[in-house]
């Protein structure tokens, strides 16, 4: 429990952190990869380049200071982000790391303005939410573990078969190399992959989505191969999947985690919306649900740029033909002239309030929404618009966590 002096002093450094959150972190994460490059084998260098884990972590701080009165009330996003740590490895000595870098960084950014009182404070703070998080990630390590067919930390698995599902994403089947069984997972988790690439010096971790319903002999990710731009390069693992991951290679896997998880107790019709690669948890929940038998409506709506980039089309249009609850509805930005002569798509361009308005029946549904930030945020402010209520929405960011709109808190 903190004193009500340290909420206190807490409290009066969140108008700072609302303008020098992301220069403290920046400086933070710079200082301490100089003092401890070991920790470049857990962080994705992507995130650090293009500046989204400084984001996360200024938010969550800013997050943290604000509610530091009733921190039961961030629970659910320290959950989430506990769910990552699990599935990275993170181990309890490295709260210790952070925890004296963040504070260093506190002091060298703010100067004189971080008193000995206010660093005091953080101080003992970041140790009460540095042990919330050991908490809960020590029993979710159990948890993976002790579950049948679950492992602790890494264990390898061989890619028995390599599926191309679009132009720009392929499929990994990958089983695991002893033999033994594997454990079961929640429509919507991810795994962790571990690789070292060829040439470079860290060891490189990343979180793919299991793009297939549990209870298999194998795990299933499907891989967007990130492609650059003029400011941002290859992504360094998808581009190492896609070209030298082949049938019979071995990868390492962490025990599935995450809590964007299909509800299955929850009476209502589904909806699943998805942009681009964030179709591969919607598969995994819509596969789940027609094998299980449901037959709740379920509405299947994912946006993509054209016929040629959309994965597990012809999947969904089966499923919707054998299955008389399953609706599935495309929206493409850039049909080609192809797409346009054979129709293969439901609307031209994004997903909007009038077209959703159009396509879902019962607005007393429970809706699932995974893909790139932007179009996260345009489909969670359409359906604001038509009048589906926050409680009724369950989403997943690709990455550090982002803000769908300036009043969620993103940790």
């Amino acid at each position: 429990m903190l004193s009500e002096n340290t909420i206190k002093v807490i409290q009066s450094t969140v108008p700072v952190l609302e303008v020098h959150g992301e220069a403290i972190t920046r400086h933070f994460y710079q200082t301490m990869f100089t003092a401890h490059p070991e920790l470049l084998n857990i962080f994705n260098h992507a995130n650090q380049k293009q500046g989204r884990q400084q984001a996360a972590l200024a938010n969550m701080v800013y997050t943290a200071a604000l509610h530091i009165d009733n921190l039961a009330a961030i629970l659910p996003a320290v959950r989430q982000v506990a769910h990552k740590h699990r599935s990275l490895g993170i181990v309890p000595e490295q709260y210790a790391i952070v925890g004296t870098y963040l504070l260093q960084a506190i002091k060298d950014v703010l100067g004189d303005a971080a008193t000995d009182e206010i660093i005091t404070a953080w101080g003992e703070a970041y140790q009460v939410i540095a042990d919330a998080f050991i908490g809960i990630e020590q029993d979710m390590y159990a948890t993976a573990e002790k579950q049948t067919g679950g492992w602790e930390g890494f264990r390898s698995f061989k890619v028995a078969k390599k599926v191309q599902e679009s132009d720009i994403i392929t499929s990994f089947y990958l089983y695991p190399e002893d033999g033994l069984p594997i454990a079961s997972h929640e429509p919507g988790q991810y795994i962790s992959i571990r690789i070292h690439p060829a040439g470079q010096q860290f060891t490189q971790i990343r979180q793919y989505s299991l793009s297939d319903a549990p209870d298999k002999p194998y795990y299933r990710i499907s891989v967007k191969r990130e492609q650059g731009s003029m400011d941002r390069p290859d992504g360094v693992i998808s581009t190492y999947l896609h070209e030298h991951i082949v049938e019979g290679s071995i990868v390492e896997l962490s025990a599935p985690a995450g809590d964007f998880t299909l509800h299955a107790e929850e009476p209502r019709p589904i909806v699943l919306l998805s942009g681009g690669v964030g179709i591969s948890p919607m598969i995994s929940m819509l596969n789940t649900l027609v094998q299980k038998g449901d037959k709740r409506p379920i509405t299947f709506l994912h946006a993509n740029v054209d016929s040629a980039n959309h994965a597990f089309r012809e999947h969904i249009n089966q499923l919707a033909e054998n299955n008389d609850n399953v609706r599935a509805y495309y929206c493409y930005t850039q049909p080609s002239s192809s797409d346009r002569d054979i129709s293969c798509y439901h609307k031209e361009g994004y997903m909007d309030a009038d077209w959703l308005r159009q396509i879902i029946d019962n607005l007393d549904a429970t809706f699932y929404m995974c893909g790139s930030v932007p179009f996260m945020q345009s489909v969670y402010a359409a359906l604001d618009e038509i009048g589906v209520s926050p409680d009724q929405i369950h989403y997943e960011f690709f990455g550090p966590k982002a803000q769908l709109v300036p009043s969620v808190e993103g940790v």
